[in-house]
């Protein structure tokens, strides 16, 4: 079949439809000059490659003939990558939430030739269902409308894009940003949570590990235990379900039910880095071995199939395996006894609830923990140890034969913001837990995204295995980026890391901030205009580049003793100060970053060669207990917290100061645990 526009792209989710007989554009100004000079309307349709329903709108419209010969006839057919442009997927997808209700991808939006949406909802059969019209039925009634109507249309367009203008441009508040807004947001969270099957809300349930953090950070301010109780029990359910890989692993995206069973399969980069951190947060607050073991196993899957040669992390793995979502990851009794033999099967199963009835589709089961070792060896009559033995050799032997399975398609692409979520992860992840593999892994992907995405001051939001990096960065990319940086200096002292993340923060100021409203814009001065300029501050699945954006500023004002910093990440929670207070589950990130403005963080220098046994020893006794609210400093950087500090005695040394005043110098890992409290 022949190619379309996409093919030549560097998306995987653009590629996917190079052959549809749809007249594929990429978004750009070919397709939109075409809009214009033919008076046509634009559909436009967003998705992303592990998106199992755009996989079967594909299926059943963009590859069917008489659907692409409607599309062809009538519009201007483009495509986006929402990873790759979410400028385009928030404006859009704000859009389509205000005329429906709701979103979701596949999503669907018309516009008129300048951008502005008219029309648009998420997926579309091929036929008439119940209170969903069939996609060509759509296709005919907005092309008549279009014909026909058209000044009606512009009319409804051009309120929905007021609209739209509107709520990008949310006003401070002039209240105070008071410690009140914690308790507040605590007491919210805690109405949605789930005090049973643990986790917030109900089913789906997605994992917000933004909002752990919170609650760990609450229970570390106030000593509440019911917050620490419910992220601990939260943990617990989610690492203990089928939402996390037992065999290799890392997480889903989220489960479908309320009892954390079974997930939707696609496995995101986002996801795994900020769930390895959540895990490194409770292993550091509770000192349990089993989330120290998630953290690790999240890390290592992450190292070993979402890792490019180049030092970059890729983005995401499909649900779907011969398309068929989840057969990659289930099992069956029978396949247990020809792997395992019969007794050793026997107890696996009983461990991994894998049954002859199946626990998902077609009498398969997914893999999960409902019973502990010791409640399975009561139930069989065994020893404990028996249990233990048997899964430490089934677990690698399953897992070597499932590699030989066909593997769900992955998305190669890597980007700016994600790759630094997930070195953050890696650097706090190799400095708390002493792993040097995760330090250096951390070190390729900065030297990576430093010397191939970023060009001066400009930092290209993706990169493709050969091609070249491209598509101007957002903010979520500079913050992002910084935020690991940040977190990769305090774990290993190299001066160039802080001077990069310093760079990259100057140039948020100086090409995304809002300088009417306070905050900053999700696009910079230099980008494409769009019917408005996005400015999103509400956490999703990934934080909101504001958030991000204060929570770096804070941490490198303490660092670096810029005022401008200070006022910049303030002006950030002044502007949420009402939603965070409103809806704590969207803004939990906003909150974290409040946390640690309304504490009064420690500010510790660290004095010793790197490598030598007693630095290292300080290090333990400062990164190893849960202290969030800290910022790090060491080597040669010259930074005021830095300045006129020295060894002891010839020892390394710790300083922790509070608002730049001083505890006493300490060579001593307990006393300087003490001095951190």
């Amino acid at each position: 079949m022949v190619a379309n526009r996409l093919a030549g792209e560097t998306s995987p989710y653009l590629l996917q439809h190079a052959h549809n007989p749809v007249d594929w554009y990429p978004w750009g100004p070919e397709a939109l000059q075409r809009a214009r000079d033919e008076k046509r309307a634009i559909l436009l349709s967003i998705g992303y490659s592990a998106c199992h329903w755009c996989h079967v709108m594909e299926r059943e419209s963009f590859e069917d003939p008489g659907t692409a010969d409607v599309m062809n006839k009538n519009f201007v057919s483009i495509k986006v990558d929402r990873e790759e442009r979410p400028d385009l997927d928030g404006i859009y997808m704000k859009a389509v939430q205000a005329m429906t209700g709701h979103g979701g991808w596949p999503m669907t939006v018309f516009l008129t030739p300048d951008g502005t949406p008219f029309y648009g909802g998420t997926y579309y059969p091929p036929d008439d269902r119940p209170n969903m019209p069939s996609f060509v039925r759509v296709l005919n009634a907005i092309a008549d409308a279009w014909q026909n109507r058209r000044e009606e249309v512009a009319n409804s367009g051009a309120q929905l894009r007021e609209h739209l203008q509107q709520t990008m441009r949310p006003a401070p508040s002039r209240q105070a940003l008071e410690s009140s807004l914690l308790d507040a947001a605590a007491q919210g969270i805690d109405g949605q949570y789930d005090p049973v099957d643990a986790g917030f809300g109900n089913a789906p349930k997605f994992p917000q590990p933004m909002a752990i953090e919170l609650l760990l950070r609450y229970w570390r301010r106030t000593g509440n235990e019911r917050a620490k109780n419910a992220a601990e029990h939260t943990l617990d359910r989610m690492a203990r379900g089928g939402m996390y890989d037992q065999l290799g692993g890392g997480f889903h995206r989220y489960s479908t039910d309320a009892v954390w069973l079974v997930p939707h399969f696609e496995k995101m980069l986002y996801d795994n880095a900020q769930l390895a951190r959540a895990y490194l947060m409770g292993y550091q607050a509770t000192g349990n071995a089993f989330y120290r073991v998630v953290v690790e196993r999240t890390l290592d899957y992450v190292l070993r199939d979402m890792t490019d040669p180049s030092g970059g992390f890729y983005s995401t793995e499909d649900a779907d395996s011969e398309g068929v979502e989840g057969k990659f990851y289930v099992w069956t009794p029978a396949e247990l006894k020809a792997l395992l033999g019969e007794d050793d099967a026997r107890i696996f199963a009983a461990y991994y609830d894998v049954t002859e009835r199946g626990n998902f589709e077609h009498g398969a089961s997914i893999l999960h923990m409902p019973r502990t070792p010791l409640e399975v060896a009561q139930q069989l009559g065994i020893p404990e140890a028996e249990v233990l033995e048997v899964l430490e050799r089934g677990r690698p032997a399953l897992f070597e034969i499932r590699e030989q399975r066909i593997r769900p398609g992955r998305d190669d692409k890597v980007l700016t913001a994600w790759n630094g979520m997930m070195l953050r992860a890696l650097a706090e992840a190799g400095r708390v837990l002493s792993d040097s593999t995760y330090l250096r892994a951390a070190i390729n992907n900065a030297e990576f995204v430093l010397s191939t995405m970023r060009n001066g001051k400009v930092v290209y939001r993706t990169w493709k295995p050969g091609h070249p990096a491209h598509l101007n960065g957002y903010l979520e990319d500079y913050a992002n980026l910084a935020d690991g940086l940040v977190a990769l200096y305090e774990a290993t002292f190299e001066e160039r890391w802080l001077e990069a993340a310093v760079e990259l923060t100057d140039t948020i100021l100086e090409r995304f901030r809002d300088e009417e409203n306070g905050g900053f814009f999700d696009t910079s001065t230099d980008h494409e205009t769009l019917i408005t300029r996005p400015k999103d501050v509400f956490d999703n699945a990934t934080p909101s580049g504001n958030a991000v954006a204060a929570d770096l500023l804070l941490r490198l004002a303490l660092l670096t003793g810029n005022p401008d910093f200070y006022t910049a990440g303030k002006s950030v929670l002044e502007l949420l100060r009402e939603p965070m207070l409103r809806y704590p589950l969207g803004f939990a990130r906003s909150l974290c970053a409040l946390d640690f403005l309304l504490s009064t963080p420690k500010e510790v220098a660290i004095l010793g060669h790197f490598e030598a046994a007693d630095t290292q020893a300080l290090l333990r006794a400062t990164f190893e207990p849960f202290q969030p609210n800290k910022v790090v400093a060491g080597g040669t950087a010259n930074i005021p917290l830095l300045e006129g500090r020295a060894q002891r005695d010839g020892k390394a040394t710790a300083y922790v100061c509070e608002d730049y005043v001083c505890q006493s110098p300490t060579s001593d890992p307990q006393e300087l645990r003490k001095q951190l409290g």
